[in-house]
């Protein structure tokens, strides 16, 4: 059977930047900073002080109250970002085959928050005052779940953890599902809320934070020379997958076609990517096979570009090793560098910024990047906001635990 073709018809997102997707975009096209002091609890103590935070984000604009507090702030990011996606999308869900309809997210950590709310309770309280709701705020598929329940879906709902590849591993799944005729529509990306003071430690304890903080808007710098490690930041990103036929028939407006995917491990080491990025090269070629797109044919990549010194080096040799000549000709931003790092939601927000790159004709930019590193020598789009045709646009994404994830999209053809 011939796969079925996949369309992105809705959007939505939830971003320490705005918590819309013009005030997110509108934000990177300005090179506009997300990343201040922490507000959501005193960091002082803490070797990082600063993070992404969605300092705007109030649930109850899109959850009514009862319903959000049964949530942690990671499932309540989700549904937001879901259900502004829904809307843009156009779609009438009450018409539509419920069993047609799925929810695929992702997220690395899911609900610290609440894990570590009710860990104050059980320590200063007793077992007694745990919550009842613990177990439900805190699990990876709460946000499928609760995307799941807010529509009325009856597809398959499921949760992707693959660390920082989280959400671009579930778009994956989802385009699989849609191709194969298994769905028509998918909720898809990816949603973390891991700002808080045991995901804050654990990170410094690891070194993997930087520590700029006085300076923290400008941190956040991928493929710089003085870069000292990635900027935590929190929300979701949450895209509409429909089968091309589906979303015509209706009129829908489609902002990209999803062509294609690939996924690979790199089989070393739990925390460090492999130098050479060998394996995150498999995992592009891959993509461009499955989308069968020539490497030369590939305008824009969206790098997973995190500002760590080993990361961005080895994204970039990957790059020049699929790529060969024409990674000196493609554009390349990690808009990493204005939101910070948003763990296991970052492929959902940053396919969005790919989307709109190739619908909108604008490149988003690699803030930051004042003194290129010499080993990362390509084109990152620095500091200013380019126009452009872009056809084809890929999405990097790379986790601990060494899993790689690309997916690519194009204008409709």
């Amino acid at each position: 059977m011939a796969k079925r073709r996949v369309v992105i018809t809705g959007m939505g997102v939830v971003t320490p930047l705005g918590c819309s997707v013009q005030e997110y975009w509108d934000g990177l096209l300005a090179g506009r900073s997300g990343i201040s002091p922490i507000r959501r609890f005193d960091a002082s103590a803490f070797d990082t002080h600063f993070a992404g935070e969605c300092n705007s984000f109030n649930p109850e604009r899109w959850i009514e109250p009862k319903a959000a507090k049964r949530m942690d702030r990671f499932a309540q990011f989700a549904v937001a970002a879901a259900i502004d996606a829904a809307q843009d999308s156009g779609l009438d869900f009450p018409r539509i085959d419920p069993h047609r309809v799925g929810v695929i997210t992702g997220s690395g950590i899911g609900g610290l928050h609440e894990l570590e709310e009710q860990h104050r309770r059980l320590m200063d309280k007793g077992p007694s005052k745990v919550s009842a709701f613990t177990i439900p705020k805190l699990m990876v598929n709460a946000a499928s779940g609760n995307i799941s329940i807010r529509f009325g879906t009856r597809g398959p709902s499921t949760a992707v953890a693959t660390a920082c590849a989280s959400a671009t591993n579930a778009m994956g799944d989802a385009l699989r599902l849609i191709q194969h005729g298994v769905c028509d529509v998918i909720f898809t990306g990816g949603s973390e809320a891991a700002v808080t003071t045991l995901g804050l430690s654990a990170f410094n304890a690891m070194k993997a934070l930087s520590t700029r903080n006085d300076d923290p808007s400008r941190a956040s710098r991928p493929f710089d020379r003085d870069r000292d490690g990635f900027v935590m930041a929190e929300g979701a990103g949450i895209l509409i997958f429909e089968e091309y036929e589906h979303a015509k028939k209706r009129g829908a407006r489609i902002y990209a076609e999803v062509k294609g995917f690939g996924c690979s491990a790199d089989g070393s080491h739990l925390t460090q990517p492999n130098e050479n990025g060998d394996y995150a090269a498999i995992a592009m070629r891959d993509c461009l096979t499955d989308a069968g797109v020539n490497p030369d044919d590939l305008d824009y990549i969206n790098a997973h570009g995190t500002s760590t010194q080993l990361g961005d080096t080895a994204e970039t040799l990957a790059i020049k090793t699929v790529l060969g000549d024409h990674s000196r000709k493609v554009a390349i931003s990690s808009t990493k560098s204005a939101t910070g790092h948003l763990l296991g939601a970052s492929g959902g927000v940053e396919l969005v910024a790919a989307v709109l790159a190739i619908h909108l004709g604008i490149l988003p930019p690699t803030i930051n990047l004042d003194n290129p590193d010499p080993q990362c020598d390509l084109d990152y789009v620095p500091n200013v906001a380019r126009q452009a045709v872009v056809r084809r646009a890929m999405s990097n994404s790379f986790g601990f635990g060494g899993h790689n994830a690309c997916i690519l999209v194009s204008g409709l053809e």
